[in-house]
């Protein structure tokens, strides 16, 4: 039974943790791959990224595959959370082997992060290696389902002024490969079409709901409202990660990475800003094909790679839209520190489910 999530993937798991206090609004998300790892590659689009290890998924670099790959909030100072996935992996053993024991490893865990500072009230509230461990034990723990909304590195998402989260979604092609994503939403542009209502990221997918124009127009004075309070620059980013059980080179999952950036133009607008990190990154186990007589399945062909490049845009895009319709209203106020935090309606709150 699928579950439209990226543990449709087989060995694919998903962690969540949050800073704790009443005004803290942040997180860290681990999405952990099987043991054995998976290939990996990454491809950043935004302007102004904050990320960890990337160089090490460049196809020309030494690092064939990873454990798990770090989705958190916090900006740059988020980026701490690494160091308690990092301890958890090599509790496990899991890591590049550099030495003759088995628990002689270096974990290589690719990151990202979001801008989610102040917004729950406290500056200084931000993921650190303790957030990223629980979400690690939090992942190697977990069954197939996955959380989505407010939860791990979308707590603190916004989105067009929207309250962003976490959303995933999965389609399995005529091949029988699945190919998933995991999308953290929190984004400069807006997922709403300004003139209908509509989700952009449903254009295409479906039969659209399109909101009551008296419903419409209330929401965007309200959106409006929340943009202005956010201030200016917006600082923001949104990031995926696309998974499939398809036997992908490290070049092909560099492609994946890439065309799976184009879910993103499709759900928001504008995407790829300076004030944007845009980052997405693609993760490849090959067990799709896989024999007990041949652990390694042929190559795929140029129109079966197609498949699941076209695939991976399409998944990237429901994922955001099942972030946005997930999260839920946060009603600002004054920290602890006296900074005061954000007030961020939610799509479903303004539109209805």
């Amino acid at each position: 039974m699928t579950t439209n999530s990226l543990t449709d993937v087989p060995g694919f798991r998903v962690g969540h943790a949050v800073v704790a206090g009443p005004d803290a609004l942040s997180g860290t998300t681990v999405v952990l791959a099987p043991v054995g790892g998976a290939v990996a590659a990454v491809e950043v689009r935004g302007g102004g990224p904050g990320t960890r290890e990337t160089d090490a998924l460049d196809p020309r670099n030494v690092v064939e595959r990873i454990d798990a790959v770090v989705l958190t909030g916090g900006s740059a100072f988020g980026l701490d959370a690494v160091g308690g996935v990092m301890a958890w992996l090599e509790e496990q053993g899991r890591g590049v082997r550099v030495g003759p024991e088995p628990r002689h490893v270096v974990p290589v865990v690719p990151a990202a992060c979001v801008f989610d500072l102040g917004r729950g009230g406290n500056w200084l509230a931000r993921p650190d290696a303790s957030v990223g461990r629980a979400a690690a034990e939090a992942a190697g723990a977990a069954g197939r389902e996955v959380a989505e909304g407010n939860v791990g590195a979308g707590t603190g998402a916004v989105v067009g002024g929207l309250k962003g989260g976490v959303g995933t979604a999965s389609v399995t092609l005529a091949s029988g490969v699945t190919v998933a994503a995991l999308a953290v939403v929190n984004a400069v542009g807006s997922p709403v079409d300004p003139y209908t209502g509509v989700l952009y990221g449903e254009y295409g997918a479906g039969p659209l709901r399109i909101p009551d124009p008296r419903i419409h127009a209330a929401a965007q004075e309200q959106i409006e409202r929340s943009r202005a309070r956010m201030g200016l620059p917006p600082l923001n980013t949104t990031l995926a990660v696309v998974a499939t059980d398809a036997p992908l080179s490290r070049p092909q999952a560099q492609k994946l990475a890439g065309t799976a950036h184009d879910g993103l133009a499709r759900a928001i607008r504008p995407v790829h800003l300076m004030h944007d990190g845009d980052t997405v990154f693609a993760l490849a186990t090959g067990a799709h094909g896989a024999t007990e007589t041949a652990d390694a399945p042929g190559p795929l062909s140029p129109e079966e790679l197609n498949d699941v490049l076209a695939a991976g845009a399409d998944v990237v895009a429901r994922a955001i839209v099942r972030g946005v319709r997930a999260a839920e209203s946060v009603e600002g106020h004054t920290g602890l520190s006296g900074e005061a935090g954000g007030t961020f309606p939610s799509y479903r709150d303004l539109y209805g489910s």
